[in-house]
């Protein structure tokens, strides 16, 4: 199932995640583990829930991709998401190969102009069955502002959870989504979406 809301600004982003996230928390005495994203549309989102009434210490915080650079590097995920959330508690788990992601909470993806997902980009032929949670993966062609190879979860690991949001920006990508919910395109996210329906993993688009 896909639910496409419309007309969401930042702050109502923040408002929708707010009491699910307080409701994962609630449900369990352990850590809460979540797949967040990089990037420049997620920044303001989880500043605002920086300050909302969450113990972040109670929560994990996995990337779902990350370029392979430090995390102090500016072009880190796992950098962006420390500066955010780290400050209020929240721990980050840099990727690396060999690590096992958990079953996540809720898995927070973008999707580019190409309907790649994390760093899953048409030209690494993503597979709903890859038996690896994490791959190195080399983006074809590289994106001029981050050219670097790149560590993401595979789709299974992405699905490994309890749902997926997919906030998205613009009219363009909203078709693109569109496209991808009807089947009429072959790219990343329409396998994604296609392996979500097949697992019962709900599908949240904020746009």
């Amino acid at each position: 199932m896909v639910e496409i809301i419309r007309d969401n600004s930042d702050d109502k982003v923040a408002a929708w995640l707010y009491p699910r996230l307080a409701t994962a928390a609630g449900a369990t005495d352990g850590r809460v583990p979540l797949c967040l994203p990089g990037g420049s549309t997620p920044r303001p989102i989880l500043q605002a829930l920086a300050g909302a009434p969450l113990d972040w210490r109670r929560f994990a915080i996995w990337p779902g991709d990350d370029r392979c650079v430090p995390v102090d590097h500016p072009a880190s995920n796992a950098g962006m998401i420390e500066t955010a959330l780290g400050i209020v508690g929240a721990e980050v788990v840099p990727l690396a190969e060999g690590l096992v992601p958990p079953h996540f909470a809720l898995t927070w993806l973008g999707m580019g102009e190409d309907g790649h997902v994390a760093s899953l980009f048409p030209n690494t032929d993503p597979q709903p069955d890859d038996p690896q949670p994490i791959r190195r993966l080399t983006p074809d062609p590289l994106p001029a502002n981050a050219p670097f190879d790149r560590l993401t979860l595979t789709l299974p690991a992405l699905l490994n959870t309890d749902a997926v949001l997919l906030v998205i920006r613009g009219a363009e990508k909203l078709a693109l989504f569109q496209d991808a919910v009807d089947g009429r395109i072959d790219l990343p996210i329409t396998r994604l979406l296609r392996a979500a329906a097949q697992r019962g993993v709900p599908v949240t688009c904020l746009a």
